[in-house]
C-alpha cells in the first residue's frame, strides 16, 4: 500500500472513532462508498440471508458498532478503506440523512426550502456534511418509536432520505470523487431534531393489508422474491428487483420487505442508490404516486 494509501485509511479509522466516541455506530467504506468488507457468504452454493448472525463481518451497515475496539478490528480487516459509514437509524441518535443531490437538474436546497414553507416547519440548525459533488447532507434525530424508510427522490425530486437500514457516508471520508467535510460552523453542533412535519413527509403511513394476505402468508412470499433477486443474471438485476418489489408493495408488504431486497440487489451487483432508486420507483408505481413517469 502506497505512503497516501496508508495515511488516507489511517485517517479514515481516526475519524471513524471520533464518530463511534459520539456514539454513532460506523463501519469501513471503500472508495466506491460501499461497504469494505465482502460478504462472508459470497460465492455460497445457496444464497444466505444473514445480518450478522453468523458472527462475521461483512454485512454492511448490519456490522456498524460504536465500540472502539470493534471498529478497530473492522478497520483492521479492511486495510484498503478510506472512508466510513454511519448507520442510520440506530440507538441512540436514531440519525435521519437528508441527502440534497446537485447532480439532477433540479435545485434540491430549493425544493427543501419550499416543503418547509408549504408544510410550515424549519429547517433546523444543524450537523452538515459537505459532499465531493457540491451536494449536503443534513443530519437529524428522529424519535426512537418511529421507523423512517430509505427514499430516493420520494420527497421532492433531488432530495433522498437514509434511515433505518441505511448509511451515511462521514465526514473525513475520501472517495474515488473527493473528500466528505462538515460544513464550516456545523462541527460544534448536534444532530437535531427532525422537525414533525418534515417527519411525517418522509414516514409513509401504514398500509392497509390485503385480509387475503395474513401475516403468516407473507414470510415465504416475501422470501420467494428475494430468491428471485439473488439469482438474477447480469442485464436483469433492475428488472428482477423492480418486478419483485412491485409484487411486494402490491401484496401490502414492501416496506417490510425493502431492506431485505436491498441486501438481495446488491449481493447480485447492483449497488445500493440503484437498489433504493429501483424499489422507491416500485412504490410510486403501485401506490400511483408513479404515473404519467
Amino acid at each position: 500500500m502506497a505512503t497516501t494509501d496508508r495515511q488516507t485509511a489511517t485517517l479514515a479509522l481516526a475519524h471513524a472513532l471520533s464518530a463511534a466516541e459520539r456514539g454513532l455506530p460506523v463501519i469501513p467504506l471503500s472508495p466506491t462508498k460501499l461497504p469494505a468488507l465482502r460478504s462472508p457468504h459470497r460465492g455460497d452454493p445457496e444464497p444466505v440471508l444473514c445480518r450478522g448472525e453468523c458472527g462475521l463481518p461483512g454485512h454492511g451497515v448490519h456490522d456498524a458498532t460504536a465500540d472502539p475496539a470493534g471498529v478497530r478490528a473492522l478497520f483492521a480487516a479492511a486495510p484498503w478503506a478510506t472512508g466510513y459509514g454511519i448507520a442510520c437509524g440506530r440507538l441512540p441518535h436514531h440519525l435521519i440523512g437528508i441527502d440534497l443531490d446537485t447532480k439532477s437538474s433540479t435545485d434540491s436546497v430549493a425544493a427543501l426550502q419550499d416543503l418547509a414553507l408549504r408544510h410550515l416547519f424549519t429547517i433546523p440548525e444543524t450537523v452538515t456534511v459537505l459532499t465531493p459533488s457540491g451536494g449536503r447532507h443534513l443530519w437529524l434525530t428522529g424519535p426512537p418509536d418511529v421507523v423512517v424508510p430509505n427514499s430516493a427522490s420520494r420527497l421532492a425530486p433531488g432530495i433522498d432520505v437514509r434511515g433505518a437500514g441505511g448509511y451515511l457516508v462521514g465526514p473525513g471520508s475520501v472517495t474515488a470523487h473527493g473528500a466528505y467535510r462538515l460544513a464550516p460552523g456545523t462541527a460544534d453542533l448536534n444532530p437535531a431534531p427532525c422537525p414533525r412535519a418534515l417527519l411525517r413527509l418522509i414516514t409513509p403511513p401504514a398500509r392497509h393489508h390485503h385480509p387475503a394476505h395474513s401475516a403468516h402468508s407473507r414470510p415465504p412470499q416475501g422470501q420467494g422474491l428475494v430468491q428471485f433477486v439473488l439469482a438474477a443474471h447480469e442485464g436483469q438485476r433492475n428488472t428482477r428487483l423492480f418486478w419483485a418489489a412491485c409484487r411486494a408493495y402490491e401484496n401490502g408488504f414492501g416496506d417490510e420487505l425493502a431492506d431485505a431486497l436491498t441486501e438481495a440487489a446488491v449481493r447480485a451487483g447492483l449497488t445500493e442508490r440503484e437498489a433504493r432508486a429501483t424499489i422507491a420507483s416500485a412504490d410510486r408505481l403501485t401506490s400511483g404516486r408513479g404515473r404519467g413517469l
